[in-house]
This record gives structure tokens, sequence and C-alpha cells, in this order.
């Protein structure tokens, strides 16, 4: 089930040292995490960045017996791995630099879907509550995916709402599939793997639910989509160190504001007022700002297709079909695949947005229809 690469990859990144950043650089250099495992030391300590600390504890035994043990643990419970330097991991989360080495998950995640990370405090309150329940409501019909971190209170319901109304979700853990935090959501973790979901974690079956571990965590949840939606958070909660992992990776982040004198919309008011989020308004404006305003099925209904596509010239017509074969392009790599210039690919963007062919997502990604 899992090949050389997994055991050395795993052995290599629970060496000392070696966080993700520093993988990253070191399988850069080389063909394979084998190549690194048994390269000398000297030559890994000129690797710009690299010293003779970082590479210290490459080659321990130790760290290979528990590969072997750990890759016995992901086929006794069915669990994929996912590994960044071979393009494994969700696109948007391989665009972040600081990016997971490994994933370790179960269930399904369909890329396609338009995502959507959700967080807020673990003290929900009834209006933070009727705001996911109606906001669920709204996009129940479109090709959504849902984000969040299993905890309590926001991030529950968000899976529940998600599975109530037949909206994959995914979940990402603090901890190693091993165990469970909170325990009381290990039903509900079942649920959504049941449901056609899935669950994802950075985290080896040695690491427990340690307190850094949630905001690792949290940088996960920020890369696996383009845009966050905070619900609602105390000043300081943990939230906030979501907002900043989205605000660093050029993600839209959106926050529900509140009453000043309610505890738990201050730390939404807060980032609203510093410019590290948009005020959410109504729930029909942030749909249409994440283009999830409408099915499959409607917008073809509102703007068929061949009616359209018999006014395109040649440069629409190209640009259309490189959007149409990469989901969730963005602008950038639109323009690297065509060689045009951005400024020059933005007018014609809207002229198909216009025709209804194309749709803009949060983040200067597009979709074609």
């Amino acid at each position: 089930m899992f090949s050389e690469e997994h055991l050395y990859s795993i052995a290599l990144r629970r060496c000392n040292l070696i966080g993700d950043v520093n993988f990253f650089k070191l399988l850069r250099t080389a063909n394979s995490a084998k190549e690194v495992w048994e390269s000398s030391k000297k030559k890994l300590a000129k690797i710009d960045g690299i010293g003779q600390k970082i590479v210290a504890d490459i080659g321990n035994k130790a760290h290979l017996e528990f590969a072997e043990k750990e890759l016995k643990f992901c086929e006794k419970n069915n669990i994929k791995i996912l590994l960044r330097h071979q393009n494994e991991l969700p696109k948007l989360l391989n665009e972040c630099e600081d990016a997971p080495s490994i994933i370790y998950y179960k269930g399904k995640f369909e890329e396609k879907r338009s995502a959507i990370s959700i967080v807020g405090t673990r003290n929900i309150t009834s209006y933070g509550k009727k705001f996911i329940e109606d906001f669920f409501e709204e996009i129940k019909k479109t090709n959504a995916i849902s984000i969040s971190g299993l905890a309590l209170g926001v991030d529950e319901e968000v899976h529940a709402q998600s599975i109530k109304h037949k909206i994959p979700t995914v979940g990402v853990l603090a901890h190693g599939f091993h165990t469970f935090y909170p325990s009381k959501n290990r039903k509900l973790a079942e649920k959504i793997l049941e449901d056609g979901g899935a669950l994802f974690t950075e985290f080896n079956s040695s690491q427990k639910p340690d307190r850094e571990n949630f905001i690792q965590r949290n940088r996960v949840i920020a890369g696996l989509s383009p845009a966050t939606i905070v619900v609602e958070t105390a000043f300081g909660g943990g939230s906030i160190s979501t907002v900043t992992f989205a605000n660093d990776y050029n993600r839209e982040v959106y926050a529900l504001p509140g009453k000043i004198t309610d505890k738990y919309s201050q730390g939404c008011n807060q980032i609203i007022m510093q410019n590290k989020a948009s005020a959410i308004s109504t729930i029909k404006d942030l749909v249409n700002d994440l283009g999830f305003n409408a099915s499959k099925e409607k917008m073809e209904e509102l703007f068929p297709r061949s009616e359209v596509r018999l006014q395109l010239t040649d440069n629409q017509e190209t640009i259309y079909k490189t959007i149409k074969t990469n989901p969730n392009i963005s602008l950038d790599e639109i323009s690297e695949k065509l060689s045009i210039s951005s400024h020059k690919i933005l007018p014609v963007l809207l002229e198909l947005e216009l025709s209804g062919l194309l749709k803009s997502l949060s983040g200067r990604q597009y979709l074609a229809l």
C-alpha cells in the first residue's frame, strides 16, 4: 500500500529541527526522501538555510523504526498518506509556503468543489448558531464543501449543518488518528466519513492534542480554501490565528459582526476594524461574493452555453477553455499558462462573466459554468 518514499519521508520529518519548511528545502535539492536520508551530512549542511545542527539527526535508525510502525498503523486503520514534495496535497494547501510535508487522511476530498473554511469560538451563542444554520440553508444546492476543526461550538455546528444539508465536510485534527479530541465529537467524525467527507491531520500516531498543535492545525484550515469565515470569537481567541494564516496566504476573510458588548463578537469586530476581514452584512451578499449563489443547473438555465459560445472571439475561447479544464484557477495561473499578462486577461474575464460563462470566486479565482 505504501512506498519506500512514505517510509523515509516519515522518518525524515521526525528528525529534530526538521520542520515543514526545512523538510521542503531538503527535498528540493534531492530526488527523494531516501536520497536525503542517505546523503552525507556535510553535503546537506551546505544547502542554503540548512546547517550542521539541522542535519545532525538525519539517519537516526530510531526514526526509521518509528516510520515502519507508523506505516503498519496506517495500513491497519485505512489511513492514506499524502506527500507535499510529490505534489499530492490539495492544490490550494500546497501553495502555502509552510504547508505540511505530510498529510494523513481518511475519507474523500473533492477538490473540484468550492471550499469554504468556517471557524469560531467553542462557546457558540444562539446568534452564531442561527447564522450557520441560515448560511448552510442558503448554499445547500451548490457544489460547496466545508472545512473546520471538529472542535466544540462553531466547528461542531459547521460539520453538523453540512451533514444535515448533504454538503461534504472536512474536519482538520490537531492530533494523530490514534486518539480523538474532543471525545464527544467522535461519532460526528464517523458521520463525516459516512457522508462522503474527510478527516485530515499532519500529526502522526505519537502526537497528542497538545496546545500548540491547535494553532498549527489552524494553518491547514486556512490553507485548504480560498476564503475563511469567522462566526464568533473573543479578543485573542484561537480563531484569530486562522485569520492571520489566511491573511498571510492572501485568502479572503469574512467575519460576522455583533454588539460591542457581546464577548464573542468582540474578536470579529476587531479584525473587521483592523481590515483583516470583511464584515458580513447579509448572507445572500456573502454567498454571492463566495460564488456559491447558484447551482450548476440554475446557471445553465439562466445562461445556456451553446447560445453564448457562438459569439466568443478566439481570445475569449482560449481563456474560457483554460479555465474550463482548470477549475478554481487563479488569474496568475491563467497568465502563466497562456503567457499573457494579467492586465490583458482581466477585461476578457469580465466579458466572459457578463456572458454567464464564468464565475469569479474569492481570491481572484475563476470557475467555468
